[in-house]
């Protein structure tokens, strides 16, 4: 009885017209074209105008041309998990099993090799873009005894309306409703998440705590109790953090093929392929635009700060962060530079004191970054160090020696900014409790080298610090210090 039924079963699966399976956002959780095309970018950005010149000639042959430069790590491009095993399943049953992209065909080939159970594969040429109304008319001469289609966007319609049943991919409600109307429905495979969860996750909102460092000048210039500071100083805090979440996205495009390889940063959203790359490339001039609009209405050099802030930060991640040592410092630099906002922002005389302090306390917690990061690579026994990186796994001591010292530099700098200035400042009431505030900064700093030594910080340490209790605890000391220094007399 059982032979009998796996045979009907067998022949029922025969029965079935051949899955054919399209490859971006689909069985692959991007877009080939836009990896290749952020690929030669990174070669040189102004190849942008040859892409331009090849569009003229026809989206296919722009594709082909991009694929037959750039060497794209197709084992590393985020798969559509439920879509490849259900895809496999079926092949498994003895069900034909076929891809049909837009893809250029030396993408589309090397895909379905690694994937392994495609059958065969119909890809855009250097002359024909296989996708829409050419798809569709493509398969209908391939499958003339009919096919199921699996497709993710509008541009599937054409091919839906002539296929025997649809597997629709991650819709939304719309596209759902559009596809249903095309006929059967073999098959819907759910989006986990949505556009607006990943898109925010991308935008690292709790980075922004970064920017609060553009209320320090505010505080310590004496303008603690005038609300106008205030509230110019908020629309800088929030005009910056928008610029900084756009080169967070601009850096994460940059980074794809090297995100992938780590072990956390393969979960963001752009490396995983949560969010769209051609969203990411809207959203980074409108973001960059917005920003400026801002800072263009409090004042002509909070637009220059702005603008080196953004020129530093493209430098470091289309070429800096890959020259060691010097990767730190600018990340030190930028730290530095939302303090230079700031004044600018509130018009304060700008202290030397606090400038040198924020260079050698973000130097350190960049090095503790690096440090984490190597040390990680070295622990999962991986050799040459970190993709993307000039770091060697031979460089720990060094790593380690110069961001405790810049540790200590930055207490001492405290020292002698007490000792030297705080004294004399007016804004003070009792400043001797400011002696406190050194021997927690030491004692912070020394949990956080430590925790890195250990291999137990998280790879920010910023992001560590707001999520560590004894960290908070001696924020908090540190912030009541400042306000008893600051306030204490007026009230006894």
């Amino acid at each position: 009885m059982e032979d009998i039924q796996s045979l009907e079963q067998s022949r029922g699966d025969d029965l079935q017209p051949p899955l054919i399976l399209d490859l971006d956002h689909t069985l692959i959780r991007t877009d080939c074209f836009f990896e290749a095309l952020i690929l030669f970018l990174k070669a040189n950005p102004l190849n942008l105008f040859v892409v331009s010149f090849w569009l003229l000639r026809g989206r296919a042959y722009a594709k082909q041309q991009l694929a037959h430069r750039v060497d794209l790590s197709v084992e590393n491009l985020p798969l559509n998990e439920d879509v490849v095993a259900y895809a496999r399943a079926q092949a498994e049953k003895g069900r034909l099993v076929h891809m049909a992209t837009a893809t250029d065909e030396t993408f589309a080939k090397e895909i379905a090799r690694q994937l392994g159970f495609i059958q065969e594969v119909y890809a855009s040429d250097g002359t024909t873009n296989l996708k829409a109304i050419n798809k569709a008319n493509y398969l209908v001469e391939k499958c003339p005894d009919g096919f199921a289609y699996a497709g993710d966007s509008t541009s599937d319609i054409p091919v839906f309306k002539r296929a025997k049943q649809s597997l629709v991919v991650h819709p939304t409600k719309k596209f759902s409703e559009r596809a249903t109307q095309c006929g059967e429905v073999e098959k819907t495979f759910v989006r986990p998440d949505g556009f607006l969860r990943p898109f925010l996750k991308s935008l690292r909102l709790h980075q922004w705590a970064k920017n609060t460092l553009v209320f320090v000048p505010l505080i310590l210039g004496g303008q603690a109790l005038n609300p106008l500071a205030w509230t110019t100083a908020a629309l800088g805090f929030i005009a910056l953090g928008i610029l900084a979440s756009s080169t967070y996205l601009l850096n994460d495009l940059w980074d794809l093929d090297a995100d992938r390889q780590h072990w956390t940063k393969k979960a963001r959203p752009l490396a995983s392929g949560k969010l769209k790359i051609v969203h990411a490339l809207l959203a980074i001039p409108l973001g960059f635009a917005f920003s400026f609009a801002i800072a263009g209405a409090l004042g002509s050099f909070v637009v220059l700060g702005f603008f080196f802030y953004l020129a530093t930060t493209v430098a470091y991640s289309f070429y800096l962060k890959r020259v060691p040592l010097l990767d730190t410092a600018v990340l030190a630099a930028l730290f530095t530079m939302r303090l230079g906002i700031g004044v600018t922002l509130v018009d304060v005389p700008p202290s030397p004191w606090l400038f040198v302090f924020s260079m050698y306390l973000f130097l350190s917690l960049s090095l503790a970054k690096r440090h984490t990061e190597l040390g990680r690579h070295v622990e999962a026994g991986t050799n040459g160090g970190m993709s993307g990186r000039g770091y060697r796994n031979i460089d720990l001591p060094v790593l380690l020696g110069m961001g405790a010292a810049s540790g200590l530099a930055a207490t001492l700098v405290m020292v002698l900014y007490l000792t030297n200035e705080a004294f004399n400042a007016n804004f003070y009431s009792v400043p001797a409790l400011l002696w406190g505030m050194p021997p927690i900064l030491f004692l912070w700093l020394g949990r956080i080298w430590l925790k890195c030594q250990r291999l137990e910080l998280n790879d920010d340490p910023v992001v560590f610090a707001l999520k560590d209790r004894q960290s908070l605890v001696l924020g908090v000391l540190l912030g009541v210090l400042f306000l008893c220094a600051s306030f204490g007399g007026y009230v006894i």
